[in-house]
């Protein structure tokens, strides 16, 4: 598998990945009629990076990585990850979570934080769990899951340095 900077191109063929994802309701709170361009504001061009993991030319996943907050949290990081369903429980989210660890540390970032991992993807908790992400925090009620109503989110922080 090789990780690379991802492109506008790139998220063209990653959009039915990134739409499926965001039309399930079950792990991002973006809009799920949004807009290919929307899409590629949000996940390409606002963050400080964006990734992908491809394999064989098939892209299988991507991430952003970019500050958690302006100013003085500014040292702490932020990620999003999507894997392609075909490509799901073959590691590549792991591997990109230690990629983009290693990408924030050489950024500068001083800590990794997640701050709305859904309690009901009980998949991606165990991981971010595994890879040293300590659960610091818990907001009641406050995602709206497509099927099982409103479920918390939880807050995930790991140190880096």
């Amino acid at each position: 598998m090789l990780l690379r900077k991802m492109t506008a191109v790139d998220f063209q063929h990653f959009w039915p990945v990134f739409q499926g994802v965001i039309a399930a309701q079950d792990s991002y709170a973006f809009a799920p009629d949004m807009t290919l361009q929307q899409g590629w504001q949000l996940w390409g061009e606002l963050p400080l990076q964006t990734w992908v993991a491809e394999e064989d030319g098939e892209l299988l996943g991507s991430y952003f990585l970019k500050a958690n907050a302006a100013g003085p949290g500014s040292h702490v990081a932020n990620c999003g990850y999507m894997v392609a369903p075909a490509a799901r429980g073959r590691g590549i989210a792991a591997a990109m979570c230690e990629h983009s660890q290693q990408q924030a540390r050489e950024a500068g970032f001083l800590a990794m934080q997640f701050n709305s991992v859904v309690a009901s993807n009980t998949v991606a908790v165990a991981l971010w769990q595994k890879l040293g992400f300590a659960i610091v925090g818990r907001v009641p009620l406050a995602y709206r899951h497509r099927e099982h109503g409103l479920v918390d989110i939880l807050v995930m922080h790991k140190p880096l340095a």
